[in-house]
């Protein structure tokens, strides 16, 4: 008797978020959201994040207001019939999004289904009908390729890196020759472009970052206070905690180290932060949002005149591959961008035809050393 018990009191159950004796005024959007609020808690206590919880429920409520139907009411055609609505229209959902939508579908139903919570026992007292596990095999998507984002999303070419930063430092100029306000936000732009390439961060990483978490690397005291960074804010996986990670500014990069420390002991002191720990700040003495940093560089891509398909993640791209065009081991790149696995790392590397045609060619000169002696 006490192990049904600790079933039905689970946290997310029926029996936790519904009040005993209390019959609800209009009871199926009541007994609706409650189900939602059980998800959440139960999503809550495997440490979820609050985003990741708010963006399924929001999916959940999106495809109940589509079918104008409740859970409890819904066949596989109601779902099928979602996804097919959210692929036509001016901006159609891609493969990966559609996969992501059902995938979330099916935990809710999952959840909603599962007799150890009860909301199924619930809905048919109330309603005379329960929610079933419409999504399986048979009506959901494969992943199929290891990656599926778009192919227009690549990596910046060296000549495409010079002409964003050129823009960037463009836009200083532009702004102190008109002699308006913004000069020292335009510098700050400029530094910031340069160092999410400089050391391949993600947009959260870069947000994250304290003056803290810069650093002197004492087996390359030339690089200054910036030769290590200290990465806290890394991707999570599956509910954990953020990833930390120390990346190593290679030598190739050591022209970002004038651009960072011009920021942090001439330009940064002018925004009056105060005791704000923050790397990035903004006017406002606030730390640097990471929609802001994406408005940032969108600005810049258009004043250099590049691909709108090129995104701020594509500087990360590029560094993986420009790190590897400089010959750096692959575990090497694998463990300065925080990659788990190094079949991840490769998906973003993008070699240029010019490193492979070398490789080529060292690889005949080692096998064919002959056909490469200088004639007598």
């Amino acid at each position: 008797m006490q192990h049904v018990e600790e079933r039905v009191n689970l946290p997310g159950s029926a029996r936790m978020v519904l009040v005993d004796n209390v019959v609800p005024f209009d009871p199926e959007p009541q007994i609706f959201e409650a189900m939602l609020e059980g998800w959440a808690r139960q999503q809550r206590v495997r440490f979820l994040k609050k985003e990741t919880i708010d963006r399924r429920l929001a999916l959940v409520r999106r495809a109940s207001r589509f079918s104008g139907q409740y859970p409890w009411q819904w066949s596989a055609a109601e779902i099928e019939a979602f996804i097919d609505g959210l692929r036509s229209g001016s901006r159609p959902i891609k493969v990966s999004t559609a996969r992501g939508h059902l995938t979330n579908l099916q935990l809710f139903l999952g959840f909603a289904t599962d007799p150890r919570y009860g909301w199924a026992a619930v809905c048919t007292e109330r309603f005379g009908q329960a929610p079933q596990q419409v999504l399986g095999e048979w009506n959901t998507i494969t992943h199929a390729n290891e990656y599926e984002g778009s192919p227009e999303r690549r990596p910046f070419t060296y000549a495409e890196v010079q002409a964003l930063f050129d823009a960037a430092d463009g836009l200083v100029e532009s702004v102190r020759a008109r002699r308006r306000k913004g000069a020292l936000a335009a510098q700050r732009d400029a530094a910031l472009l340069k160092m999410f390439y400089a050391f391949g961060l993600r947009r959260r990483e870069a947000w994250g970052l304290d003056l803290a978490d810069l650093r002197r690397n004492p087996k390359m005291p030339a690089l200054g206070q910036v030769g290590v960074v200290r990465v806290r804010w890394g991707k999570s996986s599956r509910g954990g905690p953020p990833k930390r990670r120390t990346v190593l500014l290679v030598p190739e990069m050591d022209w970002v180290v004038p651009v960072l420390q011009q920021w942090v002991d001439e330009v940064r002191p002018l925004f009056s932060p105060g005791a704000h720990p923050a790397w990035w700040v903004t006017e406002r003495r606030g730390r640097m949002s990471c929609r802001r940093m994406d408005d940032v560089f969108a600005s810049v891509r258009e004043a250099a005149g590049l691909d709108e398909a090129l995104d701020l993640h594509c500087l990360r791209h590029s560094y993986i591959t420009h790190l590897i065009e400089f010959g750096y081991p692959e575990r090497f790149v694998q463990d300065q961008v925080g990659h788990r696995y190094a079949s991840t790392t490769a998906i973003y590397t993008g070699v240029s035809l010019e490193f492979r045609n070398r490789l080529l060619t060292q690889s005949l000169r080692d096998r064919h050393p002959e056909l490469w002696e200088p004639a007598l």
